[in-house]
């Protein structure tokens, strides 16, 4: 299990584990007709229990909240509370998760990042605080997991020099 501190950490934010299972079952069901729920939040929390992904999540968090009170210096502050396009710093924090589990991750990421299903789409709008970096590290969680399932699962096609 995940240490106490993060998963309060997310839950604070309005994080349910659950929620980013829901996305990673979206993900890999089409590949993966046997796959539950549980197994997609079992993957969740094996990828929460990687201290660089409990790092990486607990910096983006402690921007989001440092920004919805107005303490970063500018330009940073306005650059938060606008989800400036250009910013990417967002990005690029989250791909400290998607790296996790490999290229797979990252295609992944790069897919929830446009579409933005469940959670992810909510926390993106805004309305209920600041979540520039939440957003994408949710997305970065999602697919991490989602990579993990794909590279575990047993009827994966395995090539070799045979």
């Amino acid at each position: 299990m995940p240490p106490e501190w993060i998963l309060n950490a997310l839950a604070s934010r309005g994080i349910a584990l659950e929620r980013i299972a829901d996305i990673v079952l979206q993900l890999q069901k089409p590949y993966n007709g046997s796959l539950t729920l549980q197994d997609c939040l079992d993957s969740v929390n094996a990828v929460l229990e990687k201290r660089e992904v409990q790092y990486v999540l607990i910096t983006g968090i402690a921007l989001d909240e440092l920004a919805e009170r107005g303490q970063l210096p500018e330009p940073l502050q306005s650059l938060m509370e606008n989800d400036e396009s250009l910013y990417g710093v967002d990005e690029t924090l989250a791909m400290g998760i998607t790296n996790v589990y490999g290229m797979i991750g990252l295609t992944s990421f790069g897919y929830l990042d446009k579409v933005k299903p469940g959670i992810i789409g909510e926390l993106n709008d805004r309305a209920k605080g600041v979540h520039v970096f939440l957003d994408d590290l949710v997305s970065g969680l999602a697919a991490a997991a989602s990579a993990r399932i794909a590279h575990q699962d047993p009827n994966a096609r395995e090539y070799g020099a045979g």
